[in-house]
């Protein structure tokens, strides 16, 4: 009896993971992707234990920890550098199982990558036509047809299989700021401990990466489409407007190459109705792309491939299958980013007295607290593995 097969557009994080998942279970599998290269472009990434759950039942969690860095500690300051937050790694780590783990995309992509049969991931292939139709999904590509059993659209913000199979779905909306991304070159002396430090209506992060680099990350609220036109450009503006916050923020921007400052629109994906349609699913970005403000942008996708591939495991009912996986993940994955919303929406305060409430309601909250308020985020335990705790519903 030959093997179900699975096509998975679009090679990022959680088309790679939900690749391997299905691969582990016996599918044939083929990753389209559209760029040429399975890469990803200058960046950190931060995995939240949960992330490292979902990787971990891919058989993973240990090559990805060998690639990453986990701070000391991090937490949240004002604009003078005061604390009004901290957290403890060894705490989360005791509560959630897993440490927060920080590492550059592309390594993430190189251990998912290396995975999987080569022979499964199709670079330079874009999608042209997606068709759930009898006796079985049809997929159009630069590369011919393929007929599988399966269609996952793994392929992000302007995902062309939502827009195929969800018409009616909104159009993401901008989230008022645009993020400014950089990877700084080693440092002598790097911190120990990360931060994100809050102004007013701009914020700046930073956190540890492997050999001693620090990848850091900005927000201002701006107008959509105000990019300057240069990397260069982007550095002179990030250095005009926190080239004098508290440090370490003026060497880590020293150490920045003006070259590599990567500047974006963020956008959200406003809720859809179902992630699942026919013997067609949807994850990550294509199905609830949110705001980085909690960092679970890849973790809610490498969650959305575990579960995936569970539900269909052994099935011959593929739709129903779906239809389950959508019951699983949507109600979650939209919580966490209004989460991500609200979060963002605190941060880029910028109206005085507004901000002197928040800084206060940040120092007066306990650091158990706040780690309790995130258990029903990082607490989760992948489908099919042991319970150890009672879940919280994500509000």
């Amino acid at each position: 009896m030959p093997k179900p097969f699975a096509t998975i557009v679009g090679g990022g994080i959680g088309g790679l993971a939900a690749a391997i998942a299905l691969h582990r279970s016996g599918w044939r599998v083929e990753v389209l992707e559209r760029a040429p290269r399975f890469t990803e472009i200058g960046a950190g990434i931060s995995l939240w234990p949960n992330a490292l759950a979902a990787l971990d039942a891919l058989g993973l969690a240990g090559a990805v920890r060998d690639v990453g860095a986990v701070e000391a500690a991090g937490g949240v300051r004002d604009r003078r550098g005061r604390w009004l937050s901290r957290t403890d790694n060894a705490e989360l780590t005791r509560r959630f199982g897993h440490p927060l783990l920080v590492l550059h995309r592309a390594e993430l992509l190189r251990v998912l990558t290396d995975a999987l049969p080569a022979d499964s991931l199709r670079p330079g292939c874009e999608v042209r036509a997606v068709r759930d139709e009898e006796p079985g999904p049809v997929v159009e590509h630069g590369g011919g047809e393929s007929r599988p059993d399966l269609v996952i659209g793994a392929d992000g913000l302007r995902s062309a299989v939502r827009g195929a199979l969800w018409p009616e779905a909104a159009a993401p909306r901008y989230a008022g700021y645009p993020a400014w991304r950089m990877v700084t070159e080693p440092l002598a002396a790097p911190p120990a401990e990360g931060a994100a430090t809050w102004g007013r209506g701009e914020r700046f992060g930073y956190t540890v990466l492997p050999g001693r680099r620090m990848y850091c990350f900005a927000t201002a609220s701006l107008p959509a489409g105000g990019a300057l036109g240069s990397p260069e450009a982007e550095y002179a503006e990030l250095l005009r407007r926190f080239g004098d916050w508290p440090d370490p923020i003026p060497a880590l921007l020293a150490a920045v190459p003006a070259a590599a400052v990567l500047r974006h629109d963020l956008y959200e994906l406003p809720p859809l109705s179902s992630f699942a349609r026919g013997r067609v699913a949807l994850l990550g970005d294509a199905a609830h792309a949110m705001t980085p403000n909690l960092g679970q942008g890849a973790c809610q996708a490498l969650e959305d491939a575990v579960t995936l591939a569970h539900c269909v495991d052994g099935t011959d009912d593929v739709a129903a299958a779906l239809r389950s996986y959508d019951v699983l993940r949507r109600p979650r994955a939209q919580a966490v980013a209004r989460r991500s919303a609200r979060l963002g929406a605190v941060g880029q305060l910028a109206w005085p007295p507004a901000v002197v409430l928040r800084n206060t309601a940040a120092r007066l909250t306990p650091v158990g607290a706040t780690l309790r308020s995130m258990t029903p985020v990082l607490g989760w335990t992948p489908p099919g593995a042991p319970v150890t705790e009672t879940k919280n519903e994500i509000h």
